[in-house]
């Protein structure tokens, strides 16, 4: 098997290395991690969403590089189908991809309105209205995914690669104090339980570097 290494960047503030680095964690597959400082100026764009594109987190597996987080996600299916990240069912793999999709592209005003912090905890913040409608339209696609599927996780008893991708809008809402729904809390408790998420909160928080902009000030 080819080696795979995950070039990742700040585990503090990039909500896009955590999606990848869950993914490989799911996957099972052996790799290394190397880390771009924060200072460097592509990672600091990607991260301060300044850059049309999203090269961070990139796979690469022999000699070969994958750089968007969906087609991570899929070439991993693909090669480590016995890790299961998409579901069995072909019209619960499609509503996978749909909101994984949707993620993807998407919730822009949530991004910009309250980005990855992992080591701040800011109670009682302000979210306007525009986010306030993101934060609702996730909260939807959770409560509709766990009861179509029966929970705990969006697909069923396992963690899929939607809970990898919506795993930064967790650390978002504890973060921010955003108000959620009992079925909506308790979801966020289990993502935050999942040892693989474990592993990189408590790696975020040896991290010294700060980034200033992602710092809210009062």
């Amino acid at each position: 098997m080819p080696t795979a290494t995950l070039t990742i960047s700040s585990k503090n503030y990039s909500s896009w290395s955590l999606r990848g680095w869950l993914l490989m964690k799911l996957s099972g597959l052996p790799f290394e991690e190397i880390t771009v400082d924060p200072d460097d100026a592509t990672a600091r764009e990607e991260i301060l969403l300044l850059s049309p594109s999203i090269r961070v987190p990139c796979l690469t597996y022999g000699d070969f590089r994958i750089w968007d987080t969906l087609a991570i996600g899929e070439f991993l299916n693909e090669i480590a189908p016995d890790a299961k990240l998409l579901p069995a069912d072909r019209l619960s793999r499609a509503r996978c991809r749909s909101i994984c999709g949707e993620l993807h592209s998407g919730f822009n005003a949530l991004r910009s309105a309250l980005p990855m912090n992992l080591k701040g905890h800011f109670p009682k913040f302000k979210v306007w209205s525009k986010a306030q409608g993101d934060v609702a339209r996730v909260a939807e696609i959770w409560r509709e995914s766990i009861e179509l599927h029966g929970g705990p996780y969006l697909f069923g008893d396992r963690i899929s690669m939607a809970d990898a991708m919506y795993a930064p809008v967790v650390t978002r809402f504890r973060t921010y104090d955003v108000a959620l729904d009992p079925l909506c809390e308790d979801y966020c408790d289990r993502i935050l339980a999942w040892p693989a998420m474990q592993e990189w909160l408590e790696a975020a928080k040896l991290e010294k570097d700060e980034i200033e902009e992602l710092e809210v000030e009062f």
